[in-house]
């Protein structure tokens, strides 16, 4: 670890936050929904199509899908696959295979063939939860695929044709019995709980291990960094994908640590995320650039109220300072922008509350038990002084136990207990982090590095490019 003379951070953290340490995590991450459930049984856990659903009624759906998967021999530490956009049923799926004591694949429901069977084979998925509709995408792919059973959610209650049998069971019969309670066996803060396959800029993707501890401290650090607690009972607004870390883990594992309301939304249509805010008025709302900038286009934006919005986070890519200002202005929301990585479970930065807006395309700070710093690009041990732009590299409770099946890129990524992020970056002297552009996106023109990023910013001077 560095030293704290060399953490500026720190300084803008509250008094709580620099008074009080991150706890050990020794259990499993299904204790964040057996608390929510015990403390707030009354309380909405999910608003879907106008339906609410509380967390007793939530906890009645996941103990039945438990028993389901149970019945058809289910063990612990098996591999299930969510191929499912932001829905109830992936809200269930997702703690109910982490109560079961499985290890849980994400996957993007726009995955292709190669990406699939690539994915799912490295992983050895025993179990698959997708959409009936993509059965004839899949049903193909079966025998280059591990898979055991497949679970198929039929949304609209419209025959398909699909050809249901002992391997091929239909959503709706996991919830025909009654709930069991009995699981959970051996679950420590170190055994792996999620593997998310990120493809960076190496080509094939390669299988992140993330424990129990990596994601349940990373949900810690953030509700202490941004003082979120479950009496104030907050309601997330849920667009960003679920099968990525980044909506993951601030959709549906943060909210479930402080009892929040979720609203999950399969797709972004503008319209209907006005008109989700204007009639549900959602507290925190995890976004991207270009969804701001998508709904600063609407023509009807005027006729919705947005003020119910008090913290917008923003990722994946930098924040426009007009954007900024035009956003703000119209929900007087704080709009805080950060920065992560899959391998980081996934956040390691973001701006504190009381900053936002003030420093232009900074990724803020590292959050509560990280440390991070700059080195040289060439000698990776040596630290740079502020101002100095370099690999920025990162450490704490949240980075992953490496890869799965890929030993050399582990050693590669994780170095003295260092994970190097490959994102070339500078940090100010207070601290403050800007992110310059991907090592590996790197140009050499007539001898001099030219970082992609630099032709976007550009581009994005002249009048007649929009984004």
């Amino acid at each position: 670890m560095t030293s704290s003379c060399i953490r500026p951070w720190t300084k803008y953290y509250s008094e709580a936050t620099r008074n009080s340490t991150l706890p050990s995590w020794e259990k499993s991450l299904g204790n964040l929904f057996d608390s929510a459930v015990k403390d707030y049984p009354d309380r909405t856990a999910i608003i879907h199509n106008d339906q609410k659903l509380t967390y007793s009624e939530l906890a009645t759906k996941i103990h039945q899908f438990i028993a389901g998967l149970y019945r058809l021999n289910f063990k612990p530490q098996e591999r299930v696959a969510i191929m499912l956009p932001n829905l109830p049923q992936t809200v269930i799926a997702f703690w109910g295979s982490i109560k079961a004591a499985g290890v849980i694949v994400m996957v993007n429901p726009l995955y292709k063939e190669k990406e699939i069977i690539h994915n799912l084979t490295d992983a050895n998925v025993d179990y698959m939860i997708i959409e009936e509709h993509q059965w004839s995408i899949i049903e193909p792919l079966r025998d280059k695929l591990p898979v055991k059973k497949y679970i198929l959610i039929n949304q609209k209650d419209a025959d398909l044709g699909v050809a249901y049998s002992d391997s091929v069971i239909p959503w709706a019969s996991l919830f025909q019995e009654p709930a069991t309670e009995n699981y959970e066996e051996e679950i420590t803060g170190s055994t792996p709980l999620l593997l998310q396959y990120t493809g960076g800029t190496t080509g094939t993707s390669k299988g992140v291990i993330l424990t129990h501890a990596n994601l349940g401290i990373n949900a810690l650090q953030l509700c202490q960094f941004f003082n979120l607690t479950a009496p104030d009972h907050h309601t997330f607004l849920n667009i960003l994908p679920f099968f990525h870390v980044y909506g993951l883990t601030l959709g549906l594992i943060i909210p479930m640590a402080i009892a929040a309301t979720t609203i999950p939304l399969p797709r972004f249509d503008p319209r209907e995320t006005l008109q989700t805010i204007a009639k549900y008025h959602p507290s925190i709302f995890p976004s991207a650039p270009a969804m701001f900038i998508s709904l600063l286009q609407q023509k009807e934006l005027a006729n919705y109220d947005l003020k119910s919005i008090k913290i917008c986070m923003s990722g994946s890519a930098p924040l426009p300072q007009e954007i900024f200002n035009k956003f703000h202005e119209i929900t007087g929301a704080a709009i805080v922008e950060g920065y992560g990585l899959t391998e980081a479970s996934p956040v390691t930065h973001f701006t504190p509350l009381g900053c936002e807006g003030t420093r232009e395309r900074s990724i803020g700070i590292p959050i509560p038990g990280t440390d991070a710093r700059i080195v040289d690009m060439e000698a990776g041990a040596l630290t740079l002084e502020p101002g100095k732009q370099g690999e920025v590299v990162v450490q704490g409770p949240q980075v992953m136990q490496g890869y799965r099946n890929n030993p050399d890129e582990t050693a590669s990524a994780l170095r003295n207990n260092w994970l190097y992020t490959g994102d070339i970056a500078v940090m100010d002297e207070d601290g403050f982090f800007y992110i310059v552009d991907r090592k590996k996106d790197m140009i050499i023109v007539g001898g001099y590095n030219v970082f992609p990023r630099e032709v976007d910013e550009v581009l994005m001077e002249h009048p007649s490019v929009l984004e």
